[in-house]
């Protein structure tokens, strides 16, 4: 979801509960906590959904490419070569 529904989506949501607490014949108090949590529930159920969405998707065809790439400009030495590469450096 683009941020911009979010935050429309976010808005209406806010405007309801606020109407809804307002026929209810809630203080004002009472209104705006009930604003806040709301606010806080909507914003962690987005962020649950978003981290979701990320942790879920598959690795890009450029995502493969650059882990290749990473992994031949890595100069992994075996454990018997590490004096010989030491000396190769300088």
């Amino acid at each position: 979801m683009a941020l911009p529904k979010f935050i429309l989506g976010m808005i209406f949501a806010l405007a309801i509960v606020v109407g809804w607490s307002w026929l209810g014949g809630a203080s004002t108090g009472t209104i705006l906590v009930r604003v806040i949590i709301c606010a806080v529930v909507i914003q962690a159920g987005y962020f649950v959904l978003v981290y979701a969405m990320i942790a879920g998707s598959a690795p890009t065809p450029a995502d493969m490419a650059r882990d290749a790439e990473r992994k031949l400009k890595t100069t992994e030495v075996a454990e018997g070569d590490k004096l010989g590469a030491r000396r190769s450096l300088h």
